[in-house]
C-alpha cells in the first residue's frame, strides 16, 4: 500500500565477476542511474586497501546541498562494492551485503552499509530528541526484533522487573515475556484500544515492590489506539516509582513516524528508555525492517566482545540485512521531513473521509484521534474480504491508509461495499454484526443502537 517510490527505477541488473565476463562497470552504472555523468564518478582503485566509510547524513530536499546527488552517492558505493566483487565468495549474487555487529564500528570485511545504517540512525535520533552521543541502536529485521531488543534491555537493566503491557499491544511483546522468562502483567484497555491507566495503577500499587518494565503502544495493530506516555509517567511518579525504578520500551511500529509531525509525544527528553519502528510500514521500504534507538548508558549490559567478527554485538540478529539501510536512507532522503509531513497530514485526512464516507452509508465505523486505522464492521462474504486483503479480528475489519492509498482507491472500495452490503442483508434474513462493545455504541450501526441512539 505504502510503497517505496525512487526518483528513478532502482533495478539492479544481475552482475557477475570479470572471470565470468562481467558487464564493464560503465554500462552498469549507466543501466542502473542513467541521468548521472559518469564523468563525475570518482572511481574506487582496485587493491586501494580497506574502503572508507562514507560520511553520510538523510538530505533534506528542497535545501541547497553543495555535495554530491542521492544518485551519485549510490554510483560511487555500487561502484566500490563492484571492484571488490572478484574477491567475494557467491559470485552469483549481486552483492552479499552484512551489516554484523555494531553498526558504528568498522566491519574487517567491506561489503557492509554501516555508513547509510549510520545515517539512518541520526536521523531518527534527531526526529526523537536525542543527542548524537547519547543514542545507540540499528537497523533492525522488523518491528518484532525492536520490541524484543527493547524489552530486554529492560530486563538486563532490571531483572527483577515486571513487564507491563495493555492487552491490545503487539502479540511480539508477549512472545518477549515467555522468551525471557519474565513476569507479566495485562492490562485491560478502553473501548477504542488505549490502555486503562486506573487498571496500570492498581497493577503497578500490588507489585509495588518489584520495579516496573512498561511497554507503550504508539498505534495499537488493529484500532491504531496510542497510549498516553505523559499519563503512565504520571501514573507511575503517584505509585511511588522512581526514575531508576522502571523502564519504558516505545513500541511504535507504525506511528512513530507520525506522531512526530504532529505532537513530541515520543521523545528522550522524557525519562523513556528505547523507541522501535517499523520501516516497511509508514515508509514503504519493500522488505521487512525496522529501527532501534536508545539511550548509549544502556547498551553496555548487552555488548559482547564477539572476536570471530572483530566487533562488538548487541544486537538480537547478529547478521543483519545490509540492503535496508540503503533503501530507508533513500528513501528518508527523497521525502525529507517535509515529504512526510505531507504524508502524515495526506493519509491522516484520508483516514477521516474514509470514516466520514462509511458513517454516511449506515456502516458500523470507528477511527481514533491520530490514527490513519480505520475500523469498520466485518463484510459478509470472504471473497469481498481477500480482494481488498483486509485484515479481520472477530465482527470487525479495519483499513489502514497509508501513503500510497488515494481518494479514487477509498471511493472504489466504499462504492462495492455499499453495494455488497444491499445484496447481503436485502432479504432480512441477515443482518449486520453488533460491534458497540468492540468500537463503542456511538459508532456501531447496527439495528439495536441505531434505534438506541435516534430514540434515547
Amino acid at each position: 500500500m505504502g510503497s517505496l517510490s525512487l526518483e528513478m527505477d532502482f533495478e539492479p541488473s544481475p552482475m557477475t565477476p570479470r572471470s565470468l565476463a562481467m558487464t564493464p562497470r560503465s554500462l552498469a552504472r549507466r543501466r542502473l542511474f542513467p541521468n548521472v555523468d559518469n564523468k563525475k564518478i570518482k572511481v574506487a582503485q582496485p587493491g586501494a586497501g580497506p574502503r572508507k566509510n562514507l560520511q553520510l547524513e538523510v538530505m533534506e530536499p528542497g535545501l541547497k546541498n553543495d555535495g554530491p546527488s542521492l544518485d551519485t552517492i549510490l554510483v560511487n558505493y555500487l561502484d566500490t562494492l563492484t571492484q571488490r566483487v572478484n574477491y567475494h565468495l557467491a559470485p552469483l549474487l549481486q552483492f552479499h551485503l552484512n551489516n554484523c555487529g555494531d553498526p558504528f564500528l568498522q566491519n574487517t570485511v567491506d561489503f557492509h552499509s554501516k555508513d547509510f545504517e549510520v545515517a539512518v540512525l541520526n536521523w531518527f535520533a534527531q526526529l526523537w530528541e536525542i543527542e548524537k552521543d547519547q543514542y545507540w541502536g540499528y537497523v533492525t529485521n522488523g518491528g518484532t526484533e525492536g520490541n524484543l531488543h527493547g524489552i530486554l534491555i529492560g530486563r538486563e537493566l532490571l531483572p527483577d522487573g515486571i513487564l507491563y503491557a495493555s492487552k491490545d499491544s503487539h502479540y511480539s511483546v508477549f512472545k518477549a515475556a515467555r522468551m525471557y522468562r519474565m513476569d507479566s502483567e495485562t492490562i485491560n484497555t478502553s473501548v477504542n484500544g488505549e490502555m486503562d491507566y486506573s487498571d496500570l495503577r492498581e497493577k503497578l500499587l500490588q507489585n509495588k515492590d518489584k520495579p516496573a518494565i512498561i511497554n507503550v503502544t504508539i498505534g495499537t495493530t488493529f484500532k491504531g489506539a496510542i497510549d498516553d506516555v505523559d499519563v503512565i509517567l504520571e501514573t507511575l511518579k503517584d505509585c511511588g516509582y522512581s526514575q531508576d525504578r522502571f523502564y519504558i520500551h516505545c513500541d511504535a511500529a507504525l506511528c512513530g513516524l507520525m506522531t512526530p509531525f504532529i505532537n513530541n509525544m515520543i521523545s528522550f527528553k522524557k525519562p523513556i528508555g528505547s523507541v522501535t519502528i517499523s520501516g516497511h510500514k509508514f515508509l514503504g521500504c519493500p522488505m521487512p525492517c525496522g529501527v532501534q534507538i536508545t539511550r548509549k548508558s544502556y547498551i553496555n549490559n548487552l555488548s559482547t566482545n564477539v572476536e570471530y567478527i572483530a566487533s562488538v554485538d548487541a544486537t538480537i540478529s547478529g547478521s543483519r540485512n545490509g540492503l535496508t539501510p540503503i533503501f530507508l536512507w533513500y528513501s528518508l532522503s527523497a521525502k525529507g521531513q517535509i515529504g512526510l509531513q505531507k504524508d502524515v497530514k495526506r493519509c491522516l485526512d484520508n483516514a477521516k473521509y474514509l470514516k466520514d464516507r462509511l458513517q454516511q452509508a449506515g456502516i458500523s465505523v470507528m477511527l481514533n484521534e491520530l490514527s490513519i486505522i480505520v475500523v469498520l464492521e466485518r463484510p459478509r462474504d470472504h471473497e469481498f474480504v481477500r480482494r481488498w486483503q483486509l485484515s479481520c479480528v472477530k465482527d470487525m475489519a479495519h483499513v489502514i491508509v497509508m501513503p500510497g492509498i488515494t481518494r479514487e482507491m477509498l471511493d472504489n472500495f466504499i462504492s462495492e461495499l455499499v453495494q455488497q452490503r444491499k445484496q447481503w442483508y436485502k432479504d432480512g434474513k441477515a443482518e449486520a454484526p453488533c460491534v458497540g462493545e468492540d468500537i463503542g455504541a456511538q459508532n456501531c450501526a447496527c439495528s439495536y443502537h441505531k434505534i438506541d441512539y435516534i430514540c434515547p
